[in-house]
């Protein structure tokens, strides 16, 4: 079977696509690879002007693609209600959301604008709430897809309900581990209640593996010429963006994906490899757990749907 890569993407003239954290890294890969097979791409960025220079070298690349770039802070969710307001006023229907900005930082503990600690703020809570608000536009399209990011270290975590924000024993590699374990169980409860909705909006959970982005450097930021050191001794273990994109363009737009499946790389230990469906962690899948971040993610956000 040939492997399954960006030239496989089926033709996408005709749908709208969000892509959070689209000016760099894994986001910018399928911005890129959605506008150049057709899809009008909203780039959703905290960084509107470094969201046009990607946009603008989009556009070089494929000098038909339609694409414009809109401002969204994950880390605020007033931020994130009137990015919201902007798409339902502009687009009747959105036919893909792609979750797919991340956010890594081993230094101290840090919080969001509305007092979440950073990483589960931004990875996990703004896209529950900004999925919520979409949800509207998405129901409305044909066939619609919502992908949510997770990440191999999703595998070793578990979630403490009773310190959902890490404040009692703070440690910045767990907390991610912790953030991406909510954004996987969030995918696969978001897929239960769309099921049980009779919603044709599908939702599924890809990894990258172990890919190239600006997140490594950015975690090591806060130690100076060591971190610079450690930054890129990981960046040499890792597979380029436009492999490690692959697995959430194929969930996006590859013919017959299933609501609840999870896609990563299938070579040592999902670092690296072609697309195949893999397992979430046990808890990630539990659905006990996937309620219970549910109902602790509305009573966080104010968004509740479903």
């Amino acid at each position: 079977m040939t492997e399954w890569n960006a030239s496989h993407i089926p033709d996408q003239h005709g749908r709208v696509a969000v892509v959070t954290g689209a000016n760099s890294g894994l986001g910018l890969v399928t911005a890129t690879e959605l506008a150049r097979h057709g899809a009008h791409v909203v780039m959703a960025v905290r960084d509107v002007a470094a969201g046009e220079r990607a946009a603008e070298a989009i556009r070089r690349s494929a000098p038909r693609a339609g694409i414009e770039v809109r401002e969204l802070d994950l880390a605020s969710l007033a931020s994130v209600r009137a990015f919201a307001t902007g798409m339902t006023a502009g687009f009747e229907a959105i036919d893909l959301l792609v979750n797919n900005a991340g956010l890594v930082l081993l230094g101290p503990a840090r919080t969001t604008a509305d007092g979440f600690e950073l990483q589960l703020g931004t990875n996990m809570l703004g896209h529950f709430a900004l999925t919520g608000l979409l949800l509207g536009g998405l129901g409305r399209a044909d066939a619609a897809r919502v992908v949510s990011l997770s990440s191999i270290t999703h595998k070793n975590a578990r979630l403490d309900f009773d310190d959902l924000m890490s404040r009692r024993d703070f440690n910045a590699s767990r907390a991610y581990g912790r953030s991406k374990l909510a954004t996987t169980a969030f995918g696969l409860e978001l897929d239960r209640r769309l099921r049980a909705a009779g919603s044709p909006v599908v939702s599924v959970v890809a990894h990258p593996g172990l890919s190239r982005s600006n997140l490594t450097p950015r975690a090591w930021e806060h130690r100076g010429r060591i971190g610079q050191i450690f930054a890129r001794g990981g960046l040499l273990v890792t597979q380029p963006a436009e492999r490690g994109a692959l697995p959430q363009l194929f969930a996006a737009t590859a013919p017959g994906v299933r609501g609840g499946q999870f896609f990563g790389p299938s070579g040592l230990f999902e670092t690296r490899g072609r697309v195949v469906e893999v397992r979430p962690s046990a808890h990630a899948a539990d659905p006990t757990v996937g309620l219970r971040l549910w109902t602790a993610a509305e009573d966080l956000t104010g968004v509740t749907y479903l």
